[in-house]
């Protein structure tokens, strides 16, 4: 019996309630059911137990957005190793650090393979496995390992525990050196649920995903959390995002949602008024995280395509969510404030660790289960990062009388854009913040553009 306080707990107990709903879609190609996709798991899963993979192992994974990416990601979890996602357009050298900071013992990718990935891991010794489903109907994932001998039962008997690290990720590297995230099962779980739970999704939710899967924003709160509530999502045809072919594939698998980051909500956006489709799904609501929306951006999307946006803020080390404006039923949505805190405590810090009062500017820092325990080998980080018995993000802000959250900007930032270093310091003007949150939506956006699916 899985726990419900695993990831993979929850999705055996979606794949046993909603068999035959729809889990997840490729346009054009091919639909799998919950329980479809739960079969194609628990095989692959098999087969890397057979091939000599153990609970803790970190099994790096890059992949274009893909069924493959989501069968393999869901098997390595499920045989207790640790799943370490990385951008398929990184250079060689950028794969040979992440691999070895990450201490991968294999390397999955899509069966075209990634040049730049191989070598890296072939500098490192590490062994590489392609990964296909030519169809719908096969009758499990196609990896190319070496297998010994195993059977069903070995997988049926391996309980996930909510303590074993399924997620390992780098921060966004605008610091100067990454850092490397771990997240449990439970970690996952907590994170889902709280996504889930503000945004009320349910097996008649569909959304169409639009950001990479190697990044938690495209990850949790897009795929894991649809799939966690017996949603559905599509993958777009060409394995990324597309908007020309976004509107479209929303309306024919019966979207209810989408997120993204700004960038994206701008394209959209510029494309509608140049040239807006016939018609537009009717949408619950639309989501917008991993930058700053501007409220005039905001306004104009509400205006185009008829949905309340919601505003939300997250990161890596809380598995994603940490705050969101509400949906329209729960409360008003506040132009300019990341909403109030989801399953899980946050509060203003100021100096010396004291909670500060309302409408106070202080370091955002939060604690609950979402949140990582610490960042790998890195003790330095982790003194200053759980200070006072809180995680503290780096951010600044202020909660206003209602509990909104109002981010102001970073206490200490460093980007590298074309070898020139901008630092920012506490207090951020208001000029100074938006064009970290300018570069940022920059960075997002070649790393959108780059990815070679």
């Amino acid at each position: 019996m899985q726990s419900p306080t695993t990831l993979t707990g929850l999705l055996h107990r979606v794949a046993g309630i909603f068999p035959s709903h729809h889990a997840v879609s490729v346009s054009g190609k091919f639909q799998l059911t919950h329980s479809r996709l739960h079969h194609l798991v628990e095989r692959a899963a098999v087969r890397l137990l057979s091939a000599g993979i153990k609970p803790g192992d970190v099994i790096a994974l890059t992949f274009p957005n893909t069924v493959e990416f989501i069968i393999t990601f869901l098997a390595v979890i499920r045989a207790r190793a640790t799943a370490a996602p990385l951008n398929a357009a990184y250079t060689a050298e950028e794969f040979e650090f992440y691999l070895s900071d990450s201490e991968s013992k294999l390397l999955i990718t899509s069966k075209e393979g990634n040049e730049p990935a191989q070598a890296a891991a072939s500098k490192l010794s590490i062994p590489v496995s392609t990964a296909s489903l030519d169809e719908a109907e096969a009758e499990e994932l196609s990896l190319s390992l070496s297998y010994t001998e195993s059977s069903t039962a070995s997988i049926s008997e391996l309980v996930n525990d909510e303590a074993d690290v399924a997620l390992f990720l780098h921060t966004s590297g605008t610091t100067s050196r990454p850092k490397g995230v771990p997240l449990t099962q439970n970690n996952l779980a907590s994170s889902v649920e709280n996504i889930k739970s503000v945004y009320k999704l349910t097996e008649s939710d569909s959304t169409v995903i639009v950001l990479p899967l190697f990044h938690v924003h495209g990850l949790i709160a897009a795929l894991l959390s649809s799939l966690a509530a017996g949603a559905s999502v599509t993958l777009p045809a060409a394995g990324r995002f597309s908007a020309s072919s976004f509107w479209s594939d929303m309306l024919t698998y019966n979207a209810t949602w989408y997120t993204a980051v700004p960038t994206v909500h701008q394209i959209l956006l510029e494309r509608h008024l140049k040239t807006p489709e016939p018609v537009y799904p009717k949408l619950r609501f639309i989501r917008s995280c991993s930058a700053s929306l501007a409220p005039v951006i905001l306004e104009r999307l509400e205006e185009a395509f008829e949905a309340p946006v919601l505003e939300a803020y997250a990161m890596t080390e809380a598995s994603h969510l940490m705050s969101t404006n509400p949906l329209p039923e729960d409360g008003p949505h506040r132009a300019g404030s990341v909403g109030k805190p989801v399953g899980q405590e946050m509060a203003i810090l100021g100096e010396k660790g004291e909670i500060l009062k309302n409408d106070v500017n202080g370091e955002v820092c939060i604690r609950g289960p979402n949140v990582t325990k610490g960042y790998k080998n890195n003790p330095d980080a982790n003194i200053s990062a759980f200070e006072y018995g809180w995680f503290h993000t780096g951010d600044t802000g202020f909660f206003d009388s209602d509990g909104y959250l109002h981010l102001v900007g970073r206490i200490k930032e460093l980007i590298n854009r074309g070898g020139i270093y901008l630092y920012f310091y506490q207090p951020l003007t208001y000029h100074a913040t938006h064009i970290f949150m300018h570069l940022k939506q920059h960075y997002i956006l070649a790393m959108l553009e780059g990815l070679k699916f």
